[in-house]
């Protein structure tokens, strides 16, 4: 028996957000130090995860299948794929960066007043840690049971990190912005569990059908002709599954609970939200819904492709208009979001490809920005951009790195995003040209969103409320550094991700039997 890798990878953020809330109420920097440990330990094992898996070998590698509930036919099965194995190491390397991010975000306030609620530091980072090895063991399942629980479970951990920690720039006793944050968490939980109870009724659904929870059991029997559904089952399952994926991604009209969650919670929760736990929406869109159900996905492709481009441009017209720097960065990731689903259902494998490069890509790009926005916005007390102006004279090194960020958002050519964007939209318009050219005004929104966003907090007159703001701290620098050098390496040189990624893609497209369209004019010879 080989060893149990991607198990491991699992239940160490398991074990220890369990070590880090049992940790004594005064020993919080032990818990700190202890839940930053657990999550380096996990990096490195997914790491090996990385170097294990082979691009040229079988589709899923590092295999584990026990029996689990037998009664009903419930496996605990795990498995990775290019996909899966990119995405797993994105959360295992951006969870740290949390961490490190957030050291002080749930440290008890010291003029706390009677009616203020203490925050408790061990949960805080339990959570976190928590809510890693739930969104790993996601991107690892290949029993869909198995998943179903997990995509239901990170729920709750997140639920709690929302409502439970709110931004500092409302910390207090502000009993309106307590109100905003329990109204967030419950907006963030309820859309999801609706969508998470219409997906148990597609489960069941296919259990019935399929007579299994095994993702490999079901592509086997699909393939011999062993099992078929009649297209309007098909197409009943896969609108279960699809609007739970929905909802998490987040795709209009579904979208609305993420500029809410976002904007209420933390900058490290926040970078928990849309570049960890969104990711599985899209991540299952293209393991469970192209897999499964190929023939609806081919039906339903005209009208997600609508949804995608309305998202692309209402969620960037949206951020254009916003006066709160985390809620533009919300709407600018619903924009970025239009952008993968579209390529998921381009049904190309560029565009596949650059969906999946575009979930890594967006995570780390989404992570530089919004963290450093959090440093920013901590310093000065306020979310909103009309309260700053002249950073950049005061705090060079803060300014400089949000203006990577934000220049990596906008996906300038260099930086990893752009890879990404450019091979979405040529995997779109080689068969979808008229999406193709709508969604490149996406592009065209990001550059001035992110650009005024800049020229009104980083430029001009130095105000009065920032004079004093320090500059970039060591803890602070650590964590921004590596996000910014992922960026630039990545935008150079993509080839270690397109590698692993581009195998799994062709097991996709012919899961849904489709070929790339062939060029309207060939190459010279």
């Amino acid at each position: 028996m080989s060893f149990p890798y991607l198990t491991v990878a699992a239940a160490l953020p398991a074990v220890g957000a369990i070590a880090t809330a049992a940790v004594p109420a005064a020993r919080r920097t032990f818990a700190k130090w202890l839940a930053l440990l657990f999550s380096l330990a996990t990096l490195a094992v997914a790491a090996v995860v990385l170097a294990l898996f082979e691009p040229g070998g079988d589709r899923y590698q590092l295999t584990e299948s026990h029996a689990w509930i037998k009664e009903f036919g419930v496996r605990y099965e795990l498995g990775v794929d290019g996909i899966g194995v990119v995405l797993m190491a994105l959360t295992a390397l951006l969870i740290p960066f949390v961490i490190l991010a957030g050291w002080h975000d749930a440290d008890p306030l010291e003029d706390a007043a009677p009616n203020r609620r203490w925050r408790p530091t061990q949960g805080f980072f339990a959570l976190i840690l928590m809510v890693e090895a739930m969104v790993i063991l996601s991107f690892e399942a290949t029993d869909v049971f198995l998943f179903y629980i997990l995509f239901e479970a990170m729920l709750i951990p997140m639920y709690f990190l929302i409502g439970g920690f709110g931004d500092r720039a409302h910390a207090g006793g502000d009993e309106a912005a307590a109100t905003q944050r329990s109204y967030a968490a419950v907006k963030f939980l309820l859309y999801n569990l609706v969508g998470g109870l219409i997906m148990l009724a597609a489960v069941i659904g296919l259990f019935v059908v399929a007579g299994t929870f095994s993702l490999s059991e079901i592509a086997e029997a699909r393939a011999n002709g062993s099992l078929s559904m009649a297209t309007s089952t098909e197409r009943w399952l896969f609108l279960g599954f699809f609007f739970a994926f929905a909802v998490k991604a987040p795709l209009w009209p579904l979208h609305t609970w993420l500029p809410n969650a976002m904007g209420e919670a933390t900058a490290p929760v926040a970078v928990l939200i849309t570049a960890v736990v969104d990711k599985v929406g899209t991540f299952a869109m293209l393991r469970f819904c192209l897999q499964l159900f190929p023939e609806a996905s081919k039906w339903a492709t005209p009208v997600i492709l609508v949804l995608a481009l309305i998202s692309i441009v209402y969620g960037a017209l949206l951020a254009v208009g916003q006066r709160d720097i985390k809620r533009l960065i919300a709407y600018a990731s619903i924009s970025h979001f239009g952008f993968i689903i579209m390529g998921i259902f381009a049904m190309t494998s560029q565009g596949q490809s650059g969906a999946t490069l575009y979930m890594v890509n967006h995570g780390i790009s989404t992570a530089a920005l919004m963290l450093v926005a959090g440093f920013l916005i901590t310093r000065r007390g306020s979310r909103l951009i009309a309260d700053y102006g002249g950073v950049q004279k005061v705090a060079p090194v803060l300014a400089g790195t949000f203006l990577i960020g934000g220049l990596a958002t906008l996906s300038l050519p260099g930086l990893s995003p752009f890879v990404s964007e450019f091979l979405v939209l040529v995997g779109t318009f080689s068969r979808y040209p008229v999406v193709g050219i709508i969604a490149t005004s996406g592009i065209v929104l990001a550059a001035l969103y992110v650009l005024v966003l800049y020229q009104r907090t980083m430029t001009g007159p130095v105000k009065a409320a920032v004079q004093g703001m320090s500059d970039l701290r060591v803890r602070e620098l650590v964590v921004v550094t590596p996000l910014i050098a992922l960026l630039l390496f990545l935008g150079v040189y993509p080839k270690p991700l397109t590698d692993i990624v581009n195998p799994a893609v062709k097991h996709t497209m012919s899961d849904v039997k489709k070929t790339d369209p062939k060029p309207e004019v060939e190459a010279a010879p």
